[in-house]
């Protein structure tokens, strides 16, 4: 874990964000507990010597006597003495497998406990900053420096008391050894090395147990950040006020150009007359009603009206309709069922007027469009 003693601590009340865990992560800081992965190693050795003690020590025999019996011959001849050199050390290899198998997969496991799992090549960048003499005496002489050499001692002195009594335990069995057959006394042996090891291995695992929350406790207060900090990063999540102005302003543009492309393929424009203005496109072969192909107030109003002119859109006015239509229809949708007929008539009445213009008829009648409801009344708008 990287240290940031040199940092102020009372500027820093806040608790580190999800951010500041991941860049940390990223950057190869994560609680380490040296003492929990020294418990779990010994403890996976103590459980591997009392399971595989008598198997190991058994092979390791075979194999003492196996290179101690070698013909006078075999030992003179240079390639026989290697090939027995080989076969003996692959025997030794499989004897020491299982338990050095254990101990490894216990010293991989064990910060992965703590840390989690994940590989941080920047956590491999070499940092010259900590080959400053002076940064290394003001952390040696620092609190953490301090609590670290008092941790250390403690352990020490517990760890010698727990090894003292074991062996003061275990002294008469030790001592009858050498009274035992060669097969009982290696069983015995490893037995004997077993209870050991498991005791070593209970106390650096209560050692373990104080240790973790401290790292844990350490590694939280390392990562703290002042309340500028936090506001920077949620700033810089979010983005600025000014910066998310301008990309909704952007948004708005590109979304009102591609609206201004449909008022051509509008089938009218509904207005009111001068602060709204509604295009309305319909087929009744492929729609099931009108849609709004585009809306706008006060200036996009007065360019949607003239794209529609330009491209010879009718224009239409109906002050209640149009407010309607601007306020409970969004661009794409279909109109409501409630409009339906205002609309209907609308569109009855163009059919009628363009028929009229082509057979030189009387042009028909406005009609009285009345959508039932006038959301712009009560905002003073007509």
């Amino acid at each position: 874990m990287a240290e940031n003693d040199n940092t102020p601590s009372g500027e820093r009340t806040e608790q580190p964000t999800a951010k500041r865990l991941e860049q940390a992560r990223e950057q190869g800081q994560v609680p380490r507990s040296a003492d929990l992965g020294a418990a779990a190693v010994l403890l996976m050795a103590a459980a591997g010597v009392n399971l595989l003690g008598a198997w190991c020590g058994t092979q390791l025999n075979t194999i003492m006597r196996a290179g101690l019996s070698i013909p006078r011959e075999r030992a003179l001849d240079e390639g026989a003495a290697l090939g027995a050199l080989a076969s003996e050390g692959a025997h030794a290899l499989y004897a020491c497998a299982p338990l050095w198998g254990l101990t490894v997969l216990a010293a991989l496991a064990a910060p992965l406990a703590l840390g989690g799992r994940g590989f941080h090549p920047q956590a491999l960048v070499p940092d010259f900053s900590r080959l400053n003499p002076g940064a290394g005496f003001a952390r040696m002489f620092s609190l953490n420096g301090a609590v670290e050499l008092t941790k250390a001692f403690a352990k020490f002195l517990l760890l010698a008391l727990v090894a003292a009594l074991v062996l003061w335990r275990q002294s008469g069995a030790m001592l009858a050894l050498s009274a035992e057959p060669v097969p009982v006394a290696i069983a015995h042996a490893a037995s004997i090395t077993g209870v050991a090891l498991l005791a070593l291995a209970t106390t650096l695992a209560l050692i373990a147990a104080v240790d973790v929350p401290w790292q844990l406790y350490r590694y939280t207060q390392t990562l703290r950040m002042t309340r500028e900090e936090v506001r920077q990063e949620l700033k810089d999540s979010e983005g600025s006020p000014e910066i998310k102005g301008r990309i909704r302003k952007i948004q708005n543009e590109r979304a009102r150009r591609r609206m201004m492309r449909e008022v051509p393929k509008a089938s009218v424009v509904v207005v009111n007359p001068t602060h709204y203005a509604v295009a309305l496109r319909y087929d009744e072969e492929t729609m099931r009603a009108p849609i709004v192909v585009a809306k706008g107030q006060d200036l996009i109003a007065a360019r949607i009206r003239e794209i529609a002119a330009e491209h010879r859109v009718p224009i239409f006015e109906a002050p209640p309709l149009a407010r309607a239509l601007h306020r409970f229809v969004e661009i794409g949708a279909e109109i409501p069922a409630s409009l339906y007929v205002a609309v209907a008539q609308v569109l009855t009445y163009l059919a009628q007027l363009q028929a009229a213009r082509k057979d030189g008829g009387a042009a028909p009648p406005l009609p009285t469009i009345d959508p039932g409801i006038d959301p712009g009344a009560r905002h003073g708008r007509r």
